[in-house]
């Protein structure tokens, strides 16, 4: 058995352990915090295929997770839940009858925002840098703005609230790191195929690309795709998780927020926008003591709200200064570790 298949059996099993360890044992603030790390894992990991990987500047998460988001709580809420909560409008039939469990409410969820990807992908891939930002820039705002004017689909600005609660359905680790396990094994398998090395292509010189025999526009829409499938899978298990959206919580700042954790974790590694994740997350989480009156050698600071955005600000700004290509550039946790091996079996 080689190297490279050894470690990923190793992290694999590892993080499995991980989950049901965490699950049984960890308190509920420290689970709840590990979920909502597992799925931004997904969303940093599949945003990361199509921007680092494959080099196309895309800001358009925020809109296919939108759409996983209010697929899975339509598809999660009973009848009696919809006539209750539909208060601007009566809902349509339609919405009315969509009514499944979990698994094939989250399939839904990303089947669909990986269909409208591919129909966006027609128009949106005839640009390229700047523009290709603009386009799917537009594409978030649209998708904002129609969970806003059309209520008798999403109940317009008032959302959706105690999604999954009469299924008995509640976000564990078993749920979301399941799934956040297999997404990352999903992308790593991509980006080691022959479609990953043409999305490398792409996104070191597309022209060059296009001049070797390589299908640009195929690749670049099954990136996209298999993108916003994830995101949409991601978005479904942020409603179970939060058992409440509301079309603000999918605004630019959303997407904003992923850029930084691929940038900061390093353009085109995995590993990089799981680090990533759980650095901006974890930093603006455990820095709240920051902002909270504090006591230095008995001297008593005031509340200093604020503080710790600012630290923690400076904390990014350093890192980047330091670490051009982000913390682990275009390397892997696997390849960085067989690098380790081999240097340690020579010497």
């Amino acid at each position: 058995m080689s190297v490279d298949k050894i470690i990923s059996i190793s992290i694999f099993v590892l993080a499995i352990v991980f989950i049901v360890v965490a699950q049984n044992f960890f308190s509920p603030y420290y689970q709840n915090l590990l979920n909502l790390f597992a799925i931004y894992i997904i969303f940093a990991v599949s945003y990361n295929l199509i921007n680092g990987v494959t080099g196309q500047f895309s800001l358009e998460p925020n809109g296919f997770v939108a759409i996983g988001a209010y697929i899975t709580a339509l598809s999660l809420l009973t009848l009696d839940d919809k006539i209750y909560q539909f208060a601007l409008e009566e809902a349509t039939p339609f919405v009315l009858l969509m009514e499944t469990n979990l698994p094939i409410a989250l399939l839904c969820s990303g089947i669909v925002a990986s269909a409208v990807a591919f129909c966006l992908a027609f128009p949106v891939f005839r640009v390229r840098g700047d523009y290709l930002a603009i386009v799917t820039l537009g594409f978030g705002f649209i998708i904002q703005i129609f969970a806003v004017n059309f209520p008798q689909v999403t109940n317009g600005a008032m959302g959706f609230t105690d999604i999954g609660k009469s299924m008995g359905i509640k976000a564990n680790l078993y749920i979301t790191g399941t799934l956040c396990v297999l997404s990352v094994l999903f992308i790593l398998n991509v980006i080691k195929s022959k479609y990953g090395r043409a999305m490398k292509a792409i996104r070191d010189d597309e022209d060059a690309a296009l001049a070797m025999g390589i299908n640009t526009f195929k690749n670049k829409t099954s990136a996209f795709c298999t993108s916003a499938f994830f995101e949409g899978v991601g978005g479904g298990l942020l409603a179970v998780f939060l058992t409440t959206i509301s079309p603000d919580q999918f605004s630019f700042l959303f997407t904003f927020q992923l850029l930084i954790i691929i940038v900061l974790g390093g353009l085109g590694s995995t590993t990089g926008a799981i680090l990533g994740t759980i650095l901006v997350l974890g930093g603006s989480e455990f820095l709240v003591f920051l902002d909270k009156p504090m006591d230095i050698f008995g001297y008593e600071t005031p509340a200093l709200p604020g503080l710790k955005m600012v630290v923690f600000s400076i904390i990014l700004i350093c890192v980047m200064l330091f670490a051009r290509r982000g913390i682990m550039g275009d390397m892997e946790l696997g390849g960085v570790l067989k690098k380790l091996l081999c240097r340690k079996r020579d010497a």
